[in-house]
């Protein structure tokens, strides 16, 4: 790894190497922040779910439904 960093050091492309590691560490958090967008979205439409099945439930038993 040290000789990595040597070579791009004595080309002068240190900046590119920060810039990578900037533009993965964004890539990661943005993917991270995706997947629990996406679990937040699941555990909020099954909570609409059944909140529709207990009203649902509910108008049933007070109409003398079924």
């Amino acid at each position: 790894m040290p000789d990595i960093i040597d070579m791009f050091s004595a080309r002068g492309d240190l900046a590119h190497v920060a810039l990578l590691l900037w533009a993965l560490s964004v890539s990661a958090l943005a993917g991270f922040a995706l997947r629990e967008l996406t679990a937040a979205h699941r555990r909020f439409d099954d909570f609409v779910r059944e909140l529709a099945r207990f009203n649902e439930r509910f108008n049933r038993d007070r109409i003398g439904g079924d």
